[in-house]
């Protein structure tokens, strides 16, 4: 399981001395263990990608966030932090792979009702918030 690799890494990372890594690593876990509790059962690997998803997201929008600010120092640490996220996550799809994906649906000119239909296909596999533009674009 995923969060069994992720315990070990854990481990690795405390023999190894990455400071760095070693906190992403408890954040993670401590995302997962808040998932749990709130979930009431254990995690199965689809949703500790949504946590780790989410969490990957967060540093995204810190990134931005510090950038806009001219924190570039910060930034660096997130993207750093980042960067450690999404070894665990599957590779992201371009935007051209998405469109393909999408051109094989019949999407309705609703935009909700055309994500409800787009979404679950792209489920960690693409951020959500480029193919809530792709959908736009085909739609319109």
């Amino acid at each position: 399981m995923l969060i069994d690799q992720i315990k070990k890494e854990q481990v690795a990372a405390m023999k190894a001395s990455q400071a760095l890594r070693l906190s992403v690593i408890r954040m993670l876990l401590s995302a997962v263990a808040y998932k749990k509790i709130e979930l009431q059962h254990d995690l199965s690997d689809v949703e500790v990608l949504t946590v780790i998803g989410n969490e990957a997201k967060k540093r995204r929008e810190a990134i931005a966030s510090y950038q806009a600010a001219h924190r570039e120092a910060q930034a660096a640490q997130e993207q750093q932090e980042l960067a450690i996220l999404q070894a665990y996550l599957p590779a992201q799809l371009s935007e051209k792979e998405i469109q393909t994906e999408l051109s094989k649906l019949q999407l309705p000119p609703d935009f909700g009702q055309a994500m409800k239909m787009a979404s679950p296909l792209f489920r960690g596999r693409a951020d959500g918030s480029l193919v809530a533009e792709i959908v736009r674009q085909v739609i319109q």
